[in-house]
């Protein structure tokens, strides 16, 4: 057997456009012909006159005017999302808790080269993401993008101790907005293909970008996925306090710009919880009875219709329908479908609390399938800052988000959902995460991704001894998991763990090189093209990574004839990286019957052992000559 029939396991990320061509090619294969690329192997290409063809009279080409949200730096924004990337992600167990065990992570790095590299492992698998990206203010955001701009750009003292670029966007920048939008771009581009088919993006946004934002999200997700743009106020302690801010930053809120991923997404039912059981006194609290056509969306309930307005009679109402729901399910332990449908029976009077399990009032929102929730979430920002500052004893952080603003939007999605929070700042997601796996019995998942930005020097955080972001939002899922369990004890299998990964160069040293440019002392590459440092761990991951299995999963090891075999979730993965792989080893590999398989290179000195691999894993796993090729890789 051919010793070419043993390939090599990709060392980049996928290329993006090639991931555009094989979605095109499920959708319309005939415009596809075969060629041979620069390696010699044959390729798909698309023939466009077969595909404008197809298109028919729907292609458009040189058109003088069209509509089109364009900005400089779009096309080399597009590029910066496509491009394959050859980094990786290294494990850091040290920095982790309950590594063995939890189903969580932690990543530190450039979210759009993070987001890169997770495509393979978490592509489709993401239901929700929420970020809370830089609103451009002028100086509150780093990116190692390069757009190609301006000469300043290369000046070497714009660089970091690696070589990148951390530019501040500053409002002297002639480009302040297209450098924002070509941030922003890219990183919607990669993420959206994370996310489940029908999977939610929350952002939230201040008023400076909300414009571009929704622009370009329309673009990414289609305008037809915009479900809605929440408001929520920002908390002012003081009258003048509420004159600052409407100075400052233009208005006293924030927006939420919530998008599906595809367009029969259907709402599910939601349920809020209330202190106040007196139904008259909670509406008395915004005078409904006096403002008969004030639209009131505090309540969170939505009917059939989409938002509704109060009726003179809605105090009267609220307090007749409360006590016959409680006179209807007395003693009962109704499900939510019951429930919903004695909401139905009731037509327009749907303004009602009911009792929870532990008999707490909560606000019922009786429509399911509506693809418009209620525009203004009256939860105030306040608090946020209170909240970390708790868990902290000091202000380490100045822009968190309060986390059961959070927890709402994860009342989205099922119980068991991946969230994704790329711009994770405090890791407030992840607090959120946990607080309602809590409550509710869950078991959400949830991948953190930041960049470690530096604190300044002067801050609360670095006198606290927090050096970066990522320090301090580490910590504080440490605190907030260790604050949640002791709140509910209940809670024995509660996962506050999370595992940590930080985005490094690749583990390969650089061996592409013409045989006519290596040199003596050069020639050592070819013998082992790992760097120096990288552990089997380091190795073991950047595997998964590349071949699509995802990082939560459980690991074990064992020591067969002096080689360690790693063994990713029961034979999903199984991999040795010892330098001399015996028979033994190899028929240990077989018997454990892996889906896949991973050896370094230079484990095997003579292509003898490789075709003695090849039939061993035939005979003891049964598998074909293609089925071998498929399923065993070196690197």
């Amino acid at each position: 057997m051919d010793n070419k029939t043993v390939s090599h396991l990709e060392h980049q990320t996928v290329d993006g456009t090639q991931l555009n061509l094989d979605a095109l090619y499920q959708i319309c294969p005939s415009c596809f012909t075969e060629t041979k690329g620069e390696d010699g192997q044959l390729k798909h290409v698309i023939n466009f006159e077969k595909l404008r063809a197809l298109l028919g009279d729907n292609a458009v080409e040189d058109a003088p005017e069209v509509y089109d949200f364009t900005w400089v730096g779009k096309r080399a924004a597009l590029r910066e999302a496509m491009a394959p990337c050859r980094k990786t992600l290294r494990p850091c167990p040290e920095e982790s808790v309950d590594w063995d065990t939890t189903k969580n992570l932690y990543i530190e790095g450039d979210n759009l080269e993070v987001l890169k590299l997770l495509q393979n492992s978490y592509m489709g698998k993401v239901k929700m993401i929420y970020i809370d990206p830089p609103y451009n203010t002028g100086n509150d955001f780093v990116y190692h993008d390069d757009f190609k701009q301006s000469i300043e750009e290369f000046d070497e003292s714009n660089r970091d101790e690696d070589g990148n670029r951390y530019r501040k966007n500053t409002d002297s920048n002639g480009r302040f907005h297209s450098d924002w939008c070509s941030m922003m771009y890219s990183r919607l581009m990669v993420a959206r293909s994370l996310l489940t088919e029908d999977g939610l993006l929350f952002i939230s946004i201040g008023d400076e970008e909300i414009d571009n934002l929704r622009k370009i999200a329309d673009e990414v997700f289609g305008e037809y996925n915009f479900r809605n743009q929440i408001v929520i106020r920002r908390g002012a302690k003081s009258v003048q306090a509420q004159f600052e801010t409407w100075e400052k930053l233009g208005k006293d809120y924030e927006n939420i710009l919530l998008y599906s991923k595809c367009n029969t997404y259907k709402f599910p039912q939601q349920v809020r919880e209330t202190e106040d059981i007196n139904p008259p006194t909670w509406n008395n609290h915004w005078r409904g009875t006096d403002r008969p056509t004030m639209r009131y969306p505090l309540l969170g309930i939505v009917p059939s219709s989409g938002q509704w307005r109060w009726s003179k009679e809605r105090s009267d109402t609220a307090v007749s329908n409360y006590s016959r729901l409680q006179d209807e399910l007395n003693n009962q332990n109704p499900s939510d479908l019951e429930v919903d449908n004695w909401v139905k029976k009731q037509g327009k009077n749907i303004d009602l609390l009911r009792l929870s399990a532990n008999g707490k009032p909560e606000h019922f929102i009786a429509s399911n399938n509506e693809t418009l929730l209620n525009s203004s979430w009256m939860d105030l920002l306040v608090g946020s800052s209170s909240e970390i500052c708790k868990l902290f004893d000091t202000k380490v952080f100045d822009t968190a988000k309060l986390s059961q603003i959070i927890v709402r939007m994860l009342k989205f999605c099922p119980s068991n959902s991946t969230i994704l929070d790329f711009f994770s700042g405090s890791a407030t997601t992840a607090h959120a995460v946990m607080q309602l796996n809590a409550e509710d019995g869950g078991n959400r998942k949830f991948i953190m991704v930041q960049l470690p930005e530096e604190t300044a020097n002067d801050s609360e955080a670095y006198k606290a001894g927090y050096k970066n972001i990522c320090e301090i939002g580490k910590e504080r899922i440490r605190r907030a998991g260790k604050k949640i369990k002791e709140e509910h004890p209940e809670a024995k299998d509660l996962d506050v763990g999370f595992r940590v990964f930080k985005c490094d160069e690749s583990n390969y040293k650089e061996v592409a090189l013409a045989p006519k440019d290596y040199d003596q002392g050069q020639l050592e590459l070819l013998v082992d093209n790992i760097k120096d440092g990288r552990s089997d761990l380091d190795l073991l991951f950047d595997c998964m990574l590349r071949w699509g299995v995802t990082l939560d999963l459980p690991m074990s090891k064992t020591e067969v004839d002096g080689c360690t075999i790693h063994n990713v979730n029961d034979g999903g993965l199984v991999a040795c990286f010892d330098g001399k792989v015996t028979e033994r080893v190899i028929e240990a590999i077989a018997e454990m019957y892996p889906a896949k398989v991973v050896f370094r290179d230079s484990s095997f000195e003579e292509a003898a052992q490789k075709m003695n691999l090849f039939e061993m894993f035939k005979q003891k796993c049964n598998w074909t000559d293609q089925e071998v090729r498929n399923n065993i890789k070196v690197i």
